[in-house]
């Protein structure tokens, strides 16, 4: 037995079975979307061959769709679909504006409609509406990414400034059935952290919030968000 080319079979094998596209095509294996309209949202750095994956297994039922992934990770036109690329790890106006086009997509849908949402790391910078002002947020961003929090505690924070995150864009969909393809890029697949959960309920809470805060000693804006200061005393 040569166990060096045993491990190595076993190693490829996982990697392989772990490729975005081959992770969408196992979890479309046998649906059916048929009744409404299916729209496709992809968000992440994996975002494209995701939908790439999803075009070519549901070929003319898709109806419409956004991608959001990172600059030059896409591979040419999608049908059906529209194209962005944003900023990583760091959110921009691209994350604004395309996150935009993903919220008018899913408005007015009925129970009979469908929204295909397929998710990747990356995600959280992404595909963002921040409750604050982008610079604000930006800066928010560097300060959690140069403080050495890890991706759970920088997600706790980014939820609470964000109208998508948290699954806050579930809720934007409704009434229409949302059906989540998540590639996870976190020990444990957390799903509620996963490109911050923006169709999984948020495990997370002030408290924790509010812990990390002072933990890392992050100075957050001075504005109010929907009736509340924005300060540690407020989470």
């Amino acid at each position: 037995m040569n166990l060096r080319n045993d491990a190595q079979l076993i190693i490829d094998a996982a990697i392989t079975a772990a490729l975005p596209d081959n992770a969408v095509n196992k979890a479309l294996e046998g649906e059916n979307f048929s009744g409404g309209k299916l729209l496709l949202v992809a968000i992440g750095k994996a975002a494209w061959t995701m939908a790439e994956a999803a075009c070519n297994i549901l070929t003319d039922q898709i109806n419409d769709g956004v991608v959001i992934t990172k600059y030059d990770h896409t591979k040419g036109e999608l049908p059906h679909v529209q194209i962005y690329e944003a900023g990583h790890p760091v959110p921009d106006a691209n994350s604004i504006l395309a996150t935009e086009q993903a919220i008018r997509l899913v408005t007015g849908l009925s129970s009979n409609d469908t929204v295909l949402l397929l998710i990747s790391g990356g995600g959280s910078a992404l595909f963002e509406k921040p409750l604050i002002p982008l610079e604000m947020l930006e800066d928010l961003t560097k300060q959690l990414l140069a403080s050495g929090a890890d991706i759970v505690e920088i997600n706790t924070i980014r939820k609470r400034l964000s109208t998508v995150k948290g699954g806050k864009f579930a809720k934007l969909c409704e009434p229409a059935h949302v059906f989540s393809i998540v590639l996870s890029d976190i020990i444990g697949d957390p799903l509620d952290m996963i490109a911050s959960g923006p169709a999984y309920p948020d495990n997370s809470t002030c408290d924790q919030a509010r812990e990390i805060i002072a933990k890392y000693g992050l100075v957050l804006p001075n504005r109010r968000i929907d009736g509340y200061r924005n300060t540690p005393s407020a989470y």
